[in-house]
């Protein structure tokens, strides 16, 4: 199989007082396949969120290296993974962060131009609002819509830029249950039609079986939970 990110002995540890250490990734080893939807489970504090951010490169480990499409991110300037940031990767949180004064179609505009998007922007914006099931909602604003409507363009505004790789932190932590479940069919969805690589957290088990890998992390510690269970 294809990986599109790769770790090797991936520690992450903070101080807290008193020259205690609290170690929250324990020598984590992960491989994530691309174009596919990898799923980080695991309890509140278990670390899975800590993981993602040093994936995403918001964060640095303390000790053990990433790559990513085979760069060793360790290497990297702060320009460089700010420039891989901008232009790979999109991110999707459990808060959508939408601008509140902008409709749905000014969201994603506004993405594209941080993102300095070189292409037909009107088209690609209605494009990603189609494809999310928003193309009759496009001039509605924030407020005007649900929650599972304001992810979906949180969606739409994180793969506009046409990104490899999506990170998203408890994407439906804020949703029910039914919506959460269309999020992540969606999320299938735009892996098929796109090409980009999904990797999520989630304490979710009801979306366990939609992951094409599917992680454990307990106590810093990862494991792989096989398809079939």
């Amino acid at each position: 199989m294809d990986y599109i990110i790769k770790t090797e002995d991936l520690h992450k540890s903070f101080p807290l007082g008193n020259h205690e250490i609290l170690d929250v990734l324990k020598g984590v080893n992960i491989e994530i396949p691309t174009a596919k939807l990898t799923i980080l489970k695991g309890r509140s504090g278990s670390g899975k969120t800590t993981l993602l951010n040093i994936l995403s490169m918001l964060d640095d480990p303390t000790s053990g290296k990433v790559f990513i499409d085979g760069n060793d991110i360790g290497r990297m300037s702060l320009r460089q993974k700010e420039s891989m940031r901008r232009f790979n990767v999109g991110f999707v949180f459990q808060s959508v962060a939408l601008v509140p004064i902008m409709s749905a179609y000014e969201n994603v505009d506004f993405a594209l131009k941080l993102a300095d998007y070189k292409g037909d922007r009107d088209k690609r914006i209605k494009d990603v609002l189609s494809v999310v099931g928003l193309d009759k909602r496009m001039t509605h604003m924030p407020s005007q819509m649900s929650g599972g409507e304001q992810q979906r363009v949180a969606i739409a505004r994180a793969v506009a830029h046409k990104p490899k790789i999506i990170f998203a932190d408890e994407p439906t932590g804020a949703l029910d249950t039914l919506t959460g479940l269309g999020i992540i069919k969606l999320f299938k969805e735009l892996i098929e039609k796109e090409g980009i690589t999904i990797v999520m957290t989630t304490h979710d088990p009801n979306l366990m079986a939609f992951g094409d890998a599917v992680y454990e992390m307990e106590d810093g510690e990862l494991k792989y939970v096989p398809a079939e269970l």
